[in-house]
């Protein structure tokens, strides 16, 4: 069996650790395995306890290798868009002083080149994503390997986080026995798989809603352009149930889960619910519309905070609409009160892979296909930023078992996000959509 054509993706949430195994052949990805854990160490998605974090991903792994009957080494992790920055970049190099054959080497220069700028101390680079290669002035070049010239340029978009974010997660998956090949800002590896082509290529708003925080990310021609995150999630919801009907945390996550509706009006108010209160030794009947009021106006708050950066920048405006994912994205009617609040197109995205068919596995599926989808570039690219050494080196163990990972409900948390459009004039309406490809697509 090759190893080279198997793909882990790591998702750290804030109240789950999901490993996603994909198998790569004839351009086709099969999931092969899935594990997933209780998070501990993470805190509204960042790690808080290395130690902690990495016991919870070895164990989510050692799920994962039991059920893909594989050793797993390598890892795709994916990056909180906490803070996250989007910057273009350009670099040029002298290839040399009469026209010669480019190389690889002379590609990493370049991007090296493209890398070199004032970031402050505390943030890293997380992803580059090459646009464009010019050639001694010819432009529009995708790989320029193998051409001649004496002038190498690029032009691409470098995305950056808090120093802290990466390097606690990092640390945390080298204690876990792991290696990192791929790094991925986790707006872009949900694009993958929660958008089709033409929401890609056109514009789209993804809303990825865990437990922990709500981020809202624009994606336009193929690549992200603008993320915000509030931190608030499905966590909140849980807080508001427990302190309104005085009851357990445990109890509250119950009754979102099992009872859960994110609109009042569509919910029942002849159909009653047993509630555990605390000091009361008899449970309190409430109706299930009740329930639901709670849970719809912490949802309502949520959407409505993201609503305003959201409009702002006119990504509104884009005709790709809404897609929701995440954990709380499995809300019943959480679509209904999304169309209501930004008054756009919304549909909600879940993967369709056995034992994925939850939306909190967006992410962990969107990280495998990203990574099987790099290009030669893209993977130069990667290893430049990164430093990663690929090395797909899962050996397949000698005894085969097969059981059913449990999914688990993802984490969020509240923040908020720094790529955020310069404040302007507000225009009319109708010119949102120009103004955003100006401001963010030229």
């Amino acid at each position: 069996m090759d190893n080279s054509e198997f793909f882990v993706g790591l998702d750290i949430g804030t109240n789950s650790i999901k490993v996603v195994v994909a198998e790569s052949s004839d351009d086709r990805l099969s999931i092969v395995g899935v594990g997933s854990e209780r998070s501990q160490g993470v805190s509204r998605g960042v790690i808080v306890d290395i130690d902690k974090a990495a016991g919870a991903i070895k164990r989510a792994v050692k799920r994962a290798e039991t059920q893909a009957n594989i050793s797993i080494r390598d890892v795709v992790v994916g990056i909180s868009a906490n803070m996250l920055q989007i910057e273009k970049c350009q670099g040029m190099i002298a290839v040399g002083s009469s026209s010669k054959e480019i190389t690889e080497n002379d590609v990493r220069q370049v991007m090296l080149a493209a890398m070199v700028q004032n970031l402050p101390s505390e943030r890293e680079v997380v992803s580059l994503i090459p646009k464009q290669f010019s050639v001694d002035g010819f432009n529009n070049i995708r790989d320029p390997r193998g051409m001649i010239g004496v002038r190498l340029e690029m032009n691409g978009i470098i995305y950056t986080a808090p120093k802290t974010i990466v390097h606690n997660t990092k640390k945390a998956i080298q204690k876990a026995g792991l290696n990192i090949i791929h790094k991925v800002i986790s707006p872009m590896a949900l694009s993958q798989v929660v958008l089709n082509d033409g929401e890609s290529d056109f514009g789209a708003v993804i809303i990825d809603m865990g437990a922990g925080q709500t981020t809202a990310s624009v994606v336009h021609d193929h690549n992200l352009k603008l993320s915000t995150v509030d931190f608030e999630g499905g966590d909140y919801v849980t807080h508001d149930i427990s302190v309104v009907l005085n009851t357990t945390v445990e109890n509250a996550n119950q009754l979102k889960l099992y009872y859960g509706n994110a609109s009042s009006a569509k919910s029942s108010k002849e159909e009653n619910i047993n509630v555990e209160v605390v000091g009361k030794s008899e449970p309190v009947m409430i109706s299930e519309e009740y329930l639901s009021e709670i849970i719809e106006a912490r949802l309502e708050q949520i959407f409505t905070r993201l609503q305003a950066p959201l409009e702002d920048a006119g990504a509104l405006s884009l005709p790709g609409g809404i897609v929701l994912t995440g954990g709380v994205a499995a809300t019943p009617n959480i679509e209904d009160l999304a169309k209501r609040i930004f008054d756009v197109k919304v549909r909600s995205y879940v993967p369709t892979q056995m034992g994925m068919r939850y939306p909190s596995y967006s992410l962990g599926l969107g990280l495998v296909t990203y990574a099987s989808r790099l290009n030669d570039i893209g993977v130069i690219a990667d290893n430049v930023v990164n430093g990663a050494v690929v090395n797909h080196n899962q050996q397949v163990p000698k005894t085969p078992v097969d059981p059913t990972p449990q999914p688990q409900q993802p984490q969020q948390q509240p923040k908020e996000s720094e790529e955020q459009t310069s404040e302007e004039p507000k225009p009319k309406k109708t010119s949102k959509l120009k103004d955003f490809w100006s401001k963010f697509f030229d």
